[in-house]
């Protein structure tokens, strides 16, 4: 009954996801909704997964520092890692969650230097915090309630003078006195002479405009004039004229008039003591806070000297009565029976009732955390593709604390988002992604297709155990089914037994025959595709006209095509050469011009393109090849998109005519004015 029962303070596990760590808070108010349930306001606290890996360097290097200050027994590399999972940071932060979530109690203290560490180890839900955290500004400060224990907070003590010996330090500077209790006035004549200065107050309050404001009535200024602050003058004054009465009365009433003394609740207004009380009931008494967000005009010693002062008046106490009252009608209290639903996350076995993560998971699988093959229940665990799982103690373990009980790679293979990823990583299609001459929907299109890669690197000894136990991994078998997941552990033991006893007899090495160079070359030349065959029937005649058009209409009506104008260039320049396109192929008429009627051809998506695209080389494009030099090569490759110049190098097919270019039939210049006509 007494595990079950939650009260205001209470450090609670809170549960916000089935396959997360558990969310450890502090209660702070337990409240009552319209329709019936019970909501608590928290204080959030974080562990180190759920800040940044900067934060994390930096309390690594805090930790350092206590260990070398504390001076901590060492401490093994699990016992370390186990430390992190215990400790963490403390925040302003409150939120509101439903009390029907709490999952058990947990102990949350403030680590000090008398504190040994491997002790939070030995408890049970047990965590430690040093740290602040601020989830808005993403800093760590330290926590200011430290208590300061050590040499170098504590005075260093003088030793006791000699009996008969004199003190030769200068006590003025030291010290100075303010009160003699040896002196020759009676108690009698001393509240005499105060009442006199309670008096002489309450007079120049009268005579002062802003006081007269304030305390309209004379018996506010007389309260005003009883206070501390007339009781300290009228007892300085006395102490600075010996303790001489006509003296110290003529003091109070200097010839300019009466002296006023006031103290920092006459200094401060109706309207800053409204935002002392609004900051007080945000911040409690941190007054540097108070200072800093509510009353930025006011000192730290007039801030803290009027709490005091306003811990006296009636306001404090109607506050405290109100906060009392507020505080009966909440509840002190809360019920909450013990969570027995079953975790989505739990392994269901074969032959019992199907459920949502039964399927997939081999018998043969190990614990992630203890490598243990044998639990009462399994929980999966990590990416669904993984398949990986954890035994009942660690999935315990991961729920409380939000780690494993030993450190592995996949639980903190996971990288920020806002960290930059290195180029070198990446696959061809993701470092386009990130050019910047691509646009962002052909970015989106181009890892629409693409999937993160990863790297397998295997150790010696996996090589080994793949040549000891290939009658358990069978990597013929493997290889044909790459889906099915294969237990290392187990192949990792059983090679850990053969080891010692192979180690004796050498491994036989099959020698592998391989082809000849020309071999190989002659199959993937037969596996190359063929050139399409040209239909049997009447070659295509080539059109003149079309290789020299009419440039000097084409130079009054419009610019001329592109595909036209290097036709023409390349006839000229080459003296008889054929024109090349970019890919060393003739053009032929059969290649569509930017003046004919344009044909709807098919778009391809860039997310369905195949990859890699290989180029066949044909006869052409070899013997073009031979016929350049390698300046024109180099040239080619940096500019392809402009045609080849070079003269013919292949067997011209007979035609009927010379191919000799026609004159056009408007020169390009000429004097005499061109008239159109319809």
């Amino acid at each position: 009954m007494a595990a079950n029962m939650y009260r205001v303070g209470d450090y609670v596990y809170f549960e916000n996801s089935s396959s997360n760590p558990y969310l450890v808070r502090r209660i702070e108010e337990l409240n009552k909704t319209a329709n019936g349930n019970v909501e608590a306001k928290v204080v959030c606290l974080f562990r180190r997964r759920d800040i940044s890996s900067s934060l994390n360097s930096l309390a690594d290097s805090n930790a350092r520092e206590f260990e070398e200050e504390s001076k901590q027994p060492s401490v093994s590399e699990q016992q370390r890692h186990q430390l992190k999972h215990r400790e963490l940071f403390l925040s302003r932060q409150f939120e509101s969650l439903p009390a029907t979530h709490i999952r058990g109690k947990c102990s949350v203290t403030l680590l000090n230097e008398t504190d040994i560490l491997s002790q939070y180890l030995d408890k049970e839900d047990c965590f430690f915090y040093s740290l602040v955290f601020d989830p808005v500004q993403k800093t760590l400060l330290a926590d200011q309630g430290e208590i300061r224990v050590g040499c170098k907070y504590q005075a260093e003590i003088p030793e006791r003078l000699a009996e008969g010996e004199s003190d030769n330090r200068n006590q003025q500077k030291m010290e100075m006195k303010v009160w003699d209790p040896d002196n020759p006035l009676t108690d009698r004549q001393i509240d005499q002479f105060l009442v006199v200065a309670r008096a002489v107050g309450t007079f120049a309050r009268a005579l002062d405009c802003s006081s007269s404001i304030r305390q309209p009535s004379l018996h506010m200024s007389a309260a005003a004039a009883s206070r501390d602050i007339t009781l300290f003058h009228a007892m300085d004054t006395l102490q600075r004229n010996g303790y001489d009465l006509a003296k110290a009365m003529s003091t109070l009433v200097p010839q300019g008039g009466p002296v006023l003394c006031r103290d920092e609740m006459e200094e401060w207004s109706a309207s800053e003591a409204m935002l002392f009380e609004e900051a007080l009931e945000k911040y409690g008494k941190d007054f540097n806070d108070i200072r800093q967000d509510f009353l930025p005009w006011k000192s730290l010693a007039s801030i803290v000297q009027f709490y005091y002062m306003w811990k006296t008046t009636d306001r404090y106490i109607q506050q405290k009565r109100l906060k009392a009252a507020e505080a009966d009608s909440k509840l002190k209290q809360v019920y909450i029976p013990t969570y027995t639903k079953p975790n989505p996350n739990q392994i269901i076995s074969v032959g019992s009732k199907p459920g949502m993560n039964g399927a997939g998971f081999q018998k043969g699988l190990t614990c992630e955390s203890c490598h243990t093959t044998q639990s009462a229940q399994w929980y999966a665990w990590g990416p669904p593709n993984m398949q990986c799982r954890l035994c009942a103690s660690c999935w315990i373990y991961w729920k409380k604390y939000g780690g494993l009980k030993t450190p592995t790679q996949l639980e903190g293979a996971a990288r920020s988002v806002t960290e930059p990823h290195s180029r070198g990583h990446m696959s061809r299609p993701e470092a386009q992604s990130l050019s910047p001459y691509t646009t962002s929907a052909n970015r989106a299109k181009l890892l629409a297709k693409n999937r993160q890669t990863f790297l397998l690197q295997t150790t010696k000894l996996t090589r080994i155990a793949r040549r000891m136990c290939r009658d358990i991994l069978q990597p013929r078998r493997a290889a044909r089914r790459p889906y099915a997941p294969i237990n290392a552990n187990a192949i990792k033991a059983e090679c850990s037994i053969r080891l010692p006893k192979a180690a004796k007899t050498p491994l036989k090495i099959h020698p592998l025959v391989r082809l000849p160079l020309a071999t190989i070359v002659k199959e993937l030349a037969a596996q190359a595709p063929l050139k399409p065959k040209t239909p049997r029937g009447t070659k295509t005649p080539i059109n003149r006209n079309q290789l020299t058009p009419n440039r000097g209409l084409a130079g009054i009506v419009g610019k001329r095509a592109y595909e036209s104008v290097s036709a023409a260039g390349l006839w000229k320049v080459a003296g008889g050469g054929l024109p090349f396109s970019a890919n060393g192929r003739p053009m032929t008429s059969g290649m569509r011009s930017s003046t004919q009627p344009a044909i709807k051809r098919q778009k391809l998506n860039p997310a369905d393109a195949p990859n890699p695209v290989v180029f066949v080389a044909t006869k052409d494009t070899r013997a073009l090849r031979k016929a350049l030099s390698h300046l024109e090569m180099r040239r080619a490759a940096r500019r392809p998109n402009l045609p080849l110049k070079v003269k013919s190098v292949l067997p011209l097919r007979p035609v009927a005519a010379p191919l000799v270019p026609v004159p056009p039939a408007h020169p390009a210049s000429t004097s005499e004015p061109i008239i159109l006509e319809d």
